[in-house]
């Protein structure tokens, strides 16, 4: 299971990227249509702001799974270095506790918003489902507990090529 698990997650983490990346460099482009077409044509376009705030909840949800297996959010440990090392594990412990049940709320309650809001449509873009706008929060929420488990499990990623693959690019040059 160890490779397997392994891998699969390293085949989520890059989506994840992918996708988040993707989500910001497509609202870098249509934000400033938005306001070009705004106060220089002087017609402002319907679609550029609900498809900006989608893209950010990509960003948002996609892109906070692939930084909690990166280790890369901010993290405040100035309380938690002072305490004894068994100390340090269980509060370890704690806070992945803490985050499979915030993981779990957010994959579960997520998913009921999404299916009890996919017959409502939004009005600048009458061909898309609310309930797929919201679709980030479950699949961000799911990603990050594979990730919390896989932290668990078999220890934390942060070191490995696949995470710091922006190190050994650096290093090839």
């Amino acid at each position: 299971m160890d490779p397997l698990f392994i891998r699969l997650c390293d085949r989520l983490y890059l989506a994840c990227v992918w996708f988040a990346g993707t989500a910001i460099f497509l609202m870098s482009l249509i934000i400033p249509w938005g306001v070009f077409t705004r106060y220089v044509l002087g017609t402002g376009s319907q679609w550029p702001e609900p498809i900006a705030i989608l893209l950010m909840m990509v960003f948002t949800f996609i892109g906070g799974a692939a930084a909690y297996r990166a280790n890369a959010h901010i993290a405040v440990t100035m309380f938690t270095d002072t305490l004894p090392a068994l100390l340090q594990r269980l509060a370890g412990w704690l806070v992945d506790l803490l985050m499979l049940v915030a993981c779990g709320f957010v994959a579960w309650y997520g998913t009921r918003l999404c299916i009890a809001t996919m017959g409502q449509s939004i009005a600048e873009l009458p061909w898309l489902p609310v309930g797929v706008t919201y679709a980030s929060l479950p699949i961000g929420g799911f990603l990050t507990l594979l990730f919390v488990l896989e932290r668990r499990i078999f220890g934390s990623q942060q070191d490995r090529a696949i995470v710091r693959y922006e190190e050994a690019a650096a290093a090839a040059h």
